[in-house]
């Protein structure tokens, strides 16, 4: 077997192994890692200013993305009377 070949083994091998591991769920070998999943969607509200400023700050920043996206696929008459109420806003 010439190294080329080898090297196309070795990575079909990986390959077949890891839609094996992603088929069965078998992921990482450690069990205390088993069924315990920690993310951000787990972990319970901080009652903090800091927090509370920062969900404040992602709320304004998904309207302006609302109404970027809504300027985005409305008419272009739609779209000159949205720049002028902006800039009334402003």
């Amino acid at each position: 077997m010439n190294p080329f070949e080898m090297v196309v083994a070795i990575v079909a091998i990986t390959a077949i192994a890891s839609v094996v591991r992603a088929k069965y769920g078998a992921g990482s070998s450690c069990a205390s890692s088993r069924g315990r999943r920690t993310g951000a969607a787990d972990m319970p509200p901080a009652d903090n200013p800091e927090a509370d400023r920062l969900r404040g700050e992602v709320k304004a920043l998904k309207e302006r993305v609302a109404v970027l996206e809504r300027l985005a696929t409305d008419s272009s008459t739609a779209l000159d009377r949205e720049f002028e109420k902006l800039k009334q806003q402003d």
